[in-house]
């Protein structure tokens, strides 16, 4: 998950912690606790607190949740852990996980969970089970789970006189689509879409793994950006959507959230996570979701299995390894990643469920906007986790600028898949 536009906030509340075979349980307290909390999106600062009042009816101990922004936090959370001041609780990423699960930063959740009857990790995805697990430990408990949509702005469909995008568009409509906007909107400086190179979860990675391409081997020791399947994905990308995107510097400068919030853009994809963002939009009228397209690679005009794509995420709650108070932390991220916990967060519309089953209330948290393209594309596309290994985050900023050559010249594209095939690679021998 990418960050959305977040502040530094810190709210302080009231607590009263209740401990039964390391699990907090109503009735006894520890007043003496005081928790810190660290996120990095101020979206969910309001339904999560929400949840943690009720949780704090029981409660006596103080908890400051920091809200920091997506750079400051990994900064300051990599800080922490060298200078041994990490918050208790926060959010872990998968691109993060391993690194921080091999220096063993992150407390050991696996006997809590097995003295914690309303956790069972049968109940969630198993891939964002898996993420924050290593060597038979668990690390985290799971927060919540993503899937890419296609946001589009229907006033500027409108003015263009361009078709609205459908479910049953290919990536071939969607390319034609911003065609005919970039063409009509060139007074308007309106763009037909636009995705960057860090836009790899909500962007590109997507038409990778819908072209049967890979970023990563399954044993995470080669790259797959020298794979043919996945050259040809960005060389199409390159030849189809690059020329209809605004100029890579001005993205650089600009990012595509804020053009598309600015009415700068008809349409681009996006992550369940962001939608508040335009749901509180003051044009937020103007927007609508749509599945994201598929690559109708047999060429029958049919959406097969394998061709929509969308990579899939999801967050994590972690403990500080050297925390102070390992069974209050417990207890409070058991209670954000219970059933009833997972279900208030989708019906309050923090964020889609990690629990198997409760995402359904996200889709009515939103009224008046239709978000269900986020859960459809579940049952109607192929979910691919997002890659990652030891150092995700080294070979992703390698992406973010060793791409630029190609977004500034598309002909050079599958020159420089290859050149971030050996990025990666040097990257991945390292680990």
């Amino acid at each position: 998950m990418k960050k959305p536009f977040c502040l530094f906030t810190i709210i302080c509340m009231g607590l009263s912690l209740l401990i039964f075979n390391g699990v907090f349980a109503e009735g006894s307290t520890n007043s003496g606790a005081v928790l810190e909390v660290s996120i990095w999106d101020n979206n969910q600062l309001d339904g999560l607190s929400q949840i943690i009042d009720d949780w704090s009816a029981k409660t006596g101990v103080k908890v400051n949740i920091n809200v920091i922004t997506w750079v400051e936090y990994w900064t300051l959370l990599e800080a922490g852990a060298s200078g041994g001041e990490m918050p208790d609780v926060f959010w872990m990423h998968i691109n993060e996980a391993q690194k921080y699960m091999r220096a063993e930063k992150l407390l050991n959740l696996t006997k809590y969970i097995a003295a914690d009857d309303s956790i069972d990790l049968e109940n969630y995805y198993e891939g964002i089970v898996s993420i924050y697990s290593l060597d038979g430990k668990q690390y985290a408990l799971p927060k919540d789970h993503d899937t890419i949509a296609l946001i589009y702005n229907k006033a500027i469909f409108d003015r263009y006189g361009v078709a609205y995008p459908n479910d049953s568009w290919t990536w071939e409509d969607y390319a034609a689509a911003a065609a005919k906007i970039t063409e009509a909107g060139k007074a308007d400086r309106v763009f037909g879409t636009a995705m960057n190179t860090n836009d790899g979860q909500d962007g590109w990675y997507n038409l990778i793994y819908g072209w049967g391409g890979k970023l990563i081997s399954e044993d995470n020791t080669r790259s797959g950006m020298d794979d043919p399947n996945t050259i040809a994905a960005m060389t199409w990308l390159a030849e189809n959507l690059i020329p209809v995107m605004p100029e890579q510097k001005l993205m650089a400068e600009t990012d595509p959230d804020v053009m598309f919030l600015s009415e700068l853009l008809g349409m681009m994809l996006q992550g369940s996570w962001m939608v508040n963002t335009f749901y509180t939009a003051e044009n937020a009228s103007d927007f609508a979701w749509a599945q994201i397209p598929y690559h109708d690679a047999n060429g029958n005009g049919q959406c097969d299995e394998g061709e929509r794509v969308t990579m899939y995420n999801g967050l994590g709650w972690a403990v500080a390894a050297d925390t102070q108070y390992p069974d209050e932390a417990y207890s409070l991220i058991a209670a954000l990643s219970t059933e009833e916990g997972q279900q208030k967060q989708a019906e309050l519309g923090v964020t889609m469920a990690a629990y198997k089953g409760c995402s359904d209330a996200f889709l009515s948290a939103f009224d008046g906007m239709d978000i269900s393209p986020f859960l459809t594309v579940e049952d109607n596309g192929t979910l691919i986790q997002h890659p990652a290994s030891r150092y995700t985050t080294a070979w992703e900023g390698g992406f973010t600028t060793g791409l630029i050559p190609a977004w500034q010249n598309p002909e050079r594209m599958a020159d420089v898949c290859v050149e971030m095939a050996q990025m990666m690679n040097n990257v991945l021998a390292t680990e």
